[in-house]
């Protein structure tokens, strides 16, 4: 569902007046500000409103962001955003406000969105949707101007609707066709028709919004069960070819990936998940395996570089060092405590 720009100018400007006196929202602005109090003042409506982000400001436009934010049932809120290109990325904090604990459902209207959460990332064109984790660690990067449509839904929502929401964070919730395009569509109506709406048929209306939505990710957990078993079988598929040539020095991302057909940034997705990457579980089974021989009598006359080799480290002084930092000691004295403890 490709949508206009034409159609996503939510409503003029004294509609919108009347609109948010009408329906209690608030609006905030940098166009009231001078250009050098923006970005301060803009960080700290965002901490406030949404979440504690840096925020990157764009280097070919001025910085213009206009939020307007409408209270909805159960503290739900609906924010239709107007905004000039910007970066903003989550900063590792515990949020410090209640508005802060919330998933992000995301309507970009116009314009183009990159949102990375969990080790995965979304492109969005408009008329397209995704949903985040407000309370994790998140990148969005938006390349020009855009507009989109958030809601807030406080976690508590989700979570007695859904199990593992965490794993639909940051994937594309298709909105072309099927219960996504009924979704994307009465977002994006409730939003154009603010301004002739009462107040009580706007709250009514976030009960079935949110319906709807939870509706969306049910379809989409389900899809995502069955890519999970692929996911499961890709794996299996990386360790097994990581397994059969960990003695070859020349085993990095760029072979893994030829030898198995996957992407270098899929192969770390599917790692991250594990709470690791790529090259950290190679190192981490070359470490075991220089383990294996160093306390193995049948190798006790293979030199600690010979050892090292065969297991597929070039760099003595690096295989040191990690090995120290793994196990403590350094590989010639891990050797002589093993063996002795066979004499």
């Amino acid at each position: 569902m490709q949508l206009t720009h034409s159609h996503t100018a939510e409503f003029n400007r004294q509609s919108r007046k009347k609109s948010l006196a009408r329906l209690g929202g608030q609006r905030f602005c940098t166009e009231t500000l001078p250009s050098q109090l923006r970005l301060e003042w803009l960080k700290e409506v965002i901490g406030k409103e949404y979440a504690n982000v840096d925020i990157t400001p764009p280097n070919t436009m001025p910085l213009y962001n206009d939020m307007l934010i409408y209270p909805w049932q159960q503290d739900m809120r609906l924010s239709p955003i107007q905004s000039n290109a910007i970066t903003l990325e989550r900063l590792d904090q515990e949020p410090t406000e209640i508005a802060q604990d919330c998933y992000f459902a995301v309507l970009l209207t116009s314009g183009q969105y990159k949102l990375e959460q969990g080790g995965r990332e979304v492109f969005l064109n408009g008329g397209e949707m995704s949903f985040y984790d407000a309370t994790q660690s998140h990148r969005i990067t938006i390349p020009e101007q855009f507009s989109k449509i958030l809601i807030s839904i406080p976690r508590p929502l989700l979570d007695k609707r859904l199990n593992n929401v965490g794993r639909l964070t940051a994937t594309k919730l298709a909105s072309a066709s099927g219960i996504g395009a009924v979704v994307a569509s009465m977002i994006q109506s409730t939003v154009q028709q603010l301004d002739q709406m009462t107040d009580v048929h706007f709250q009514q209306l976030s009960n079935p919004i949110l319906d709807l939505f939870t509706l969306l990710l049910s379809e989409n957990e389900v899809e995502l069960s069955t890519l999970s078993r692929h996911r499961h079988f890709a794996l299996l598929q990386i360790k097994q070819f990581i397994h059969l040539h960990i003695k070859e020095s020349s085993l990095d991302a760029a072979a893994v990936s030829a030898g198995v057909g996957l992407s270098i940034r899929y192969i770390n997705n599917l790692f991250y998940e594990e709470q690791t990457s790529l090259m950290r579980y190679i190192t981490t089974q070359r470490l075991a395996l220089t383990q294996s021989y160093l306390s193995n009598i049948i190798y006790r006359n293979l030199t600690i570089t010979e050892v090292a080799m065969q297991c597929g480290f070039n760099n003595m002084a690096h295989f040191s060092r990690i090995f120290r930092h793994r196990y403590g000691v350094s590989p010639r004295a891990y050797r002589q405590q093993q063996l002795n403890l066979v004499r």
